[in-house]
């Protein structure tokens, strides 16, 4: 459709709202279609072996401060520190799938320890994308309450009221 300036009307946009996107699913969650399952495996095979190269890569390291022989303390300073970041990443990002942060700010303070942690992160990750979409159900419980709300509020509406007739005035 074009008006008489040349320019085509914008399309109209779907009543109701909109299906929030996941990261590396889009909105194929609502359906399950698009490939949803071979993504689901995809993720989680993905995440998985970042998980195993990411641990070979800390070994690496810390082997490296075994040659430098900086002591058993600093080793396993070193060995705690890792395994209780990745324990706070992994419950962090696990709770992150089912709701949302209750203190942004707090979460925005955790992000360089859930960093540090990545490989709980990871896990976390692979964990989840065995059963869903990471943070599915989330979304769709907040999806479903949207449309719900949105079929209240348009089944409560009496129509368009210019579009009703009038009635005549009576005398």
């Amino acid at each position: 459709m074009s008006d008489h300036t040349g320019e085509t009307a914008p399309h109209s946009t779907p009543a109701g709202p909109r299906p929030e996107p996941l990261r590396f699913f889009g909105t194929t969650w609502v359906g399950h279609d698009g490939g949803y399952g071979l993504r689901r495996a995809a993720v989680a095979a993905g995440s998985l072996a970042c998980a195993v190269a990411s641990a070979f890569v800390l070994r690496f390291a810390y082997q490296g401060l075994a040659i430098a022989d900086v002591g058993g303390f600093v080793n396993a300073l070193l060995v705690v520190m890792f395994a209780v970041c990745s324990s706070i990443a992994f419950s962090r990002t696990w709770q992150g799938f089912t709701r949302r942060p209750a203190d942004p700010a707090r979460e925005d303070a955790l992000r360089s320890l859930k960093a540090i942690g990545f490989i709980g992160s990871l896990l976390a990750y692979f964990v989840r994308s065995l059963v869903e979409a990471p943070g599915e159900k989330l979304v769709r419980a907040e999806y479903e309450t949207a449309l719900a709300r949105f079929e209240k509020r348009r089944s409560s509406r009496t129509g368009n009221p210019a579009g009703r007739k009038k009635k005549p005035k009576r005398s």
